[in-house]
């Protein structure tokens, strides 16, 4: 992932409503939500939901499909996960010790965490 595409991520989720409808949007996996869903969903009018989303999809945050007269989104999980690696892939360079340390005081189950490359160079 280039610098200025994880910019353009961060600054497109900065908004407290795009980060709940990401967060809506991923929780719902491939089935996406209409436009309308999304913004009865969160109580936003639809204006305004139509609005974040087209930042977010500009973003490449979600996808947007034509069906009829309505458009579903979905959230681009695999783009965020490739955020998350970007963000993490150079963890503990150099004292790949502490890596299991940082996983460890983690809130997150450890199935949520990112497979960090120093955890695999610790064990060779």
């Amino acid at each position: 992932m280039e610098k200025q595409t994880a910019t353009q991520i961060f600054i497109s989720l900065s908004s407290g409503i795009r980060l709940d409808i990401y967060r809506l949007l991923v929780r719902l996996g491939h089935e996406g939500m209409v436009a309308g869903q999304i913004a009865a969903e969160l109580g936003l009018p639809p204006n305004n939901a139509s609005f974040h989303l087209k930042d977010m999809t500009h973003a490449g945050l979600v996808s947007v499909e034509q069906e009829g007269r309505f458009q579903r989104y979905r959230a681009n999980i695999p783009l965020m996960l490739d955020l998350i690696a970007y963000l993490t892939e150079e963890c503990c360079a150099g004292n790949p010790g502490q890596c299991s340390e940082l996983r460890a005081a983690s809130p997150c189950k450890a199935e949520l965490l990112p497979t960090l490359s120093c955890s695999a160079r610790e064990k060779s």
